[in-house]
């Protein structure tokens, strides 16, 4: 039971993840970007504090440190996130955001001198060419939007990679708490130094604002952290990854997005090379074992 938990509460937060570009794309009718990050992250900060004002007491200064750090890196990831899809597609934004899974490796590659297989070499060309056929138009040039989306994978993959780093001295769950309101703080100091201080009070921006912080951001970190628990991180990576299948079925469902070929290809090649450097082909060489036997 514990193994299906932990693949259902991955699959779920996938799910939250996906409809999170949809109701990105909706919550910017009425609010700025950065009002929208500033409003998530204090609602889930507000909540995880809430449900686990206990453990406020256990804060140590290098749990502090660390979730500082890691509370920058997810306010830059989800700033170019928010601010990319007004320029691109939602589905277009939640793919090249997937691209991160495979962006791990490299860094791990360069600050740490790790060792590259052939495996991560060539889902990072998958990886490469999928994001090409998705995003490159006939005269070779990158949309702002889609330049934005990709720059907040490489951000997401540094704050993966640093949450693994961190996790094995510190309790996750307060690491998720103090880097929302790391997030917060900066959220809100932004929106200060840029003068958005007028917030709408339209019913429909509200209620996306809420299901972002509700859902997007505190539900679904607290689901990833419980659930890995209970998985590999192997298979947890490729669940996750089906955040992006999800992005494109909700705004092409909810927003009427037209799903083209080009897409699709494009889609294609990124979810293999995610799905390639994650699990080396393993299932092949499992099952040539099995006939040789």
């Amino acid at each position: 039971m514990k193994k299906y938990f932990g693949e259902i509460g991955l699959m779920l937060t996938a799910i939250i993840w996906g409809s999170g570009f949809v109701g990105s794309a909706v919550a910017l009718e009425s609010y700025s970007p950065y009002q929208i990050l500033a409003g998530r992250f204090l609602i889930g900060a507000v909540l995880l504090c809430i449900v686990f004002h206990r453990k406020l007491k256990s804060i140590h200064k290098s749990t502090l440190m660390k979730g500082t750090v890691l509370g920058v890196f997810l306010y830059i990831a989800f700033a170019l996130q928010t601010v990319g899809i007004q320029f691109t597609t939602p589905s277009k934004n939640a793919f090249l955001t997937a691209v991160n899974v495979v962006i791990v490796p490299f860094i791990a590659f360069v600050l740490y001198k790790r060792k590259l297989d052939w495996f991560e070499v060539i889902g990072a060309i998958l990886a490469i060419v999928g994001v090409a056929v998705l995003s490159l138009q006939l005269s070779a040039e990158i949309n702002i939007g889609d330049f934005l989306s990709f720059c907040c994978a490489i951000a997401f993959a540094f704050h993966i990679f640093y949450t693994a780093q961190f996790v094995k001295q510190e309790d996750p769950v307060v690491l998720t708490l103090i880097q929302m309101a790391a997030a917060t703080l900066i959220g809100f100091i932004v929106v200060l130094c840029l003068g958005e201080t007028s917030f709408s009070t339209q019913t429909e921006g509200l209620a996306s604002l809420l299901y972002l912080g509700i859902f997007s951001t505190t539900i679904a970190f607290l689901l990833q952290t419980v659930a890995q628990k209970f998985i590999s991180e192997t298979k947890a990576a490729i669940i996750l990854s089906t955040e992006s299948f999800w992005g494109m079925a909700f705004s092409v469902i909810i927003l009427s997005e037209v799903l083209t070929v080009k897409m699709v290809i494009g889609a294609i090649l990124i979810l293999s090379a995610i799905i390639l450097s994650e699990t080396k082909l393993s299932f092949l060489q499992k099952k040539k074992r099995v006939y040789l036997e």
